[in-house]
Formats: structure tokens, sequence, C-alpha cells
């Protein structure tokens, strides 16, 4: 196992031992690796990403939106992403890129992968004898990796992370301080797994016995995670009870979510902040569930591909046609907010009275639906 790795400025780092003033990038190498048109110089060193407000020399900033444009007649950055359309108000060396936003995400995701390096040494780690480690990984104090566990390429694993027996990590991809694979997890390359997340706990699965006390059901599948996934700080993915649970490629998990035993969950699917999904749902492709909604009914429930839920929308039943869905109450002053709750718990009989009504009025010969 070695600690060193090297990053798109051809440069190897070794965990903490980065100067804190070393230039991360190249200008030239920030627009090659970003596949952007550059204009400038393409040796100028660029140490940090910052917003054209705050940008120093040495910054590479962005201008992504219109409502920004009149802060580049001051900004101090070295250069800017921006587009051909907004190139001629920045006299200065210039990233141009076509999706000026998209250009800015992926380089800050270069910048973090510079400088997101375990700090320490490597005492107490506990390695067990099977596990594979690769010799490009980084280890960081304190981790665990248990037995038959497989780390890849380029696998950075922070300080007191935890890679259970049977796990496999795939190359390239980053486990943060304290987050855990508990047990059988398979993790494809490039995923981040923010710090607390834990992935293959025991699914909550109990059936009662003839006294009525809880027998739980052990939990026997694993957990599948695709690549390209981020999965937030102090997320939980229960490991599945016979088959696994599975997250496809792309899928962007925020933080504080629950996602039950068995879940499949279709790719590039993105679900926000206290998300809770009760086992065995299946979600479709591409599908967005806002912060707070929740999926969970009396028989699984599956979500096609499409389908947006607004905030804290509880999905109970099946949902077969793309598009945006939406349920719970708005706010309102308390008072107000009481008063029609009450008069909601009155609605059974307001339409029994409408419904009479109607019949009423049809017998005078009248049609209330006309």
């Amino acid at each position: 196992m070695t600690d060193g790795s090297s990053d798109v400025s051809g440069r190897t780092h070794t965990a903490g031992s980065t100067p804190a003033d070393a230039p991360m990038f190249t200008l030239g190498a920030l627009a090659d690796t970003l596949d952007v048109r550059l204009d400038g110089d393409p040796e100028l060193p660029i140490g940090r990403l910052a917003t054209l407000a705050d940008a120093q020399p040495g910054d590479l900033s962005h201008c992504s939106s219109a409502a920004y444009r009149d802060q580049l007649a001051t900004s101090k950055a070295t250069a800017v992403i921006l587009s051909a359309d907004d190139r001629p108000l920045w006299p200065h060396a210039a990233l141009v890129s076509d999706n000026p936003y998209l250009s800015y995400a992926r380089a800050s995701q270069l910048f973090a992968a510079a400088r997101n390096r375990p700090v320490g040494d490597s005492r107490g780690q506990a390695i067990a004898a099977d596990a594979v480690v690769d010799p490009s990984a980084i280890l960081g104090p304190q981790v665990a990796v248990g037995t038959g566990a497989v780390i890849g390429p380029g696998v950075v694993l922070h300080a007191q992370a935890v890679v259970g027996a049977g796990c496999t990590v795939g190359r390239d991809s980053v486990i943060h301080a304290r987050a855990v694979l508990v047990e059988g997890v398979r993790l494809g390359e490039r995923c981040t797994i923010h710090s607390g997340a834990v992935l293959g706990a025991s699914g909550f699965g109990f059936t009662p016995d003839e006294r009525g006390h809880w027998v739980e059901i052990a939990q026997l599948g694993g957990v599948v995670v695709g690549n390209d996934v981020s999965i937030g700080a102090n997320t939980t993915i229960d490991r599945g009870a016979l088959s696994d649970t599975v997250i496809g490629d792309g899928v962007k998990i925020d933080n504080l979510c629950q996602i039950g035993h068995n879940t499949e969950i279709g790719a590039h699917t993105l679900i926000c902040g206290c998300v809770g999904v009760v086992g065995s749902t299946k979600i479709g492709r591409h599908c967005v569930l806002a912060g707070g909604s929740g999926v969970g009914g009396d028989r699984p429930i599956e979500l096609c591909d499409g389908v947006i839920l607004s905030a804290c929308c509880l999905v109970t039943q099946s949902v077969t046609v793309p598009g945006t869905y939406g349920s719970g109450t708005l706010h309102a002053p308390l008072g107000q907010w009481k008063r029609n709750a009450l008069r909601f718990q009155q609605l059974d009989g307001m339409m029994r009275r409408v419904k009479r009504l109607e019949r009423f009025l049809r017998g005078q010969g009248y049609d209330p639906d006309s």
C-alpha cells in the first residue's frame, strides 16, 4: 500500500504533505481536463476556486448567470469560466464553455480531489490479513478493512472509515470519516460516501410470535451500488432480506435519508434530504424525490421513470405516469391552519349533504352538473 497519488497537474500528493501555498493546477491543464477553450497563458498557476466577488490573484472563478455579469468588472480572479457571449466582458484569461455552470461543477470536483486527502499517518489501522488493498489506495488513520474485502485503485478511505467483511470498493471511490460499509456491500467506481453514512445495516424486518413478541428476520442480502453514486452524510441504506438492495449508476442521495431493505433505485435519480423509502420499493430512472418526501404503503410501491415528488409529498400507492406529484398541506398562520384542519375532518359529512342536495335539485328538474 502506498499513500501517493497524482492529480491533473501531474504532481504527486502524499497524505497530509501538500504545501498550503502550492498551486494545484495550471490553467492549461484545467482547460484540457474540462474540455473547454483556453484564452490566455496555459502556464498560469491556479490554486483555488472562488466566487467572482471573493476571488484573488491565483483563483479561478465562474460566471454562470446573468445576475453576476456586473461582478466581472471588479473581480480580481486570475481566470474565469464563462460563456462565449460573456467573453467580451472579461479582459483577462478565461476558460470558455458552452455550459459554464457544468464546467464549474466539474472543476469543483478536481479541486476537491486535489486537496481531499486523509490527514495524519497510518497508525491504528486494522487491515485483515486476507483483505486486498490496491497499492494506489490512500488509507487514513484508524481505518478498518474486514476479512475478504477488496479496495480498488485510487480509493481514498478517511479516518475511521470502516469497510466490512466481503465488501468491495471500486476504483477512485472516496469514503469519508466514520462512514461504514457493514458487510457484503459492493460499491462501484467513483462513488462518494459522506461522513456517518451506513450502508448494509440490517433491514427493519420483524414478525410477531405466539405471544405477540417481535422476532427479528435475519437480513441475509447485501447492498449493490453502481458507479458515480453519491451518498450523503448520516444516510442509511439497509441490506436486503434475501436479495440485494440496489442503487443504480449516477444516483445522488442527500443527507439524512433512509432507504429500506430490498429497495431498487434506478439510474440518475436524485433523492433530497430527509427522504424516507420503505423496503421493497422500486424507483425508476431520472426521478426526483424532494426534501422530506416519503414512499410507503400497505404493499410494495413502484415509481415509474421520470417521477418528481414535491417537498413533503407522501406516496402510498404506485405511480405509473411520469410527472410531478405533490401532497400534504401548505403552511398558514396557526389559527387559520387549525380551522382548516377541523373543516377537513368534516369533509365526509359535507360531501354527503352535497349529494343529498344534488338529488333534490335533480328531482326539481335542475341539473347541478350543467
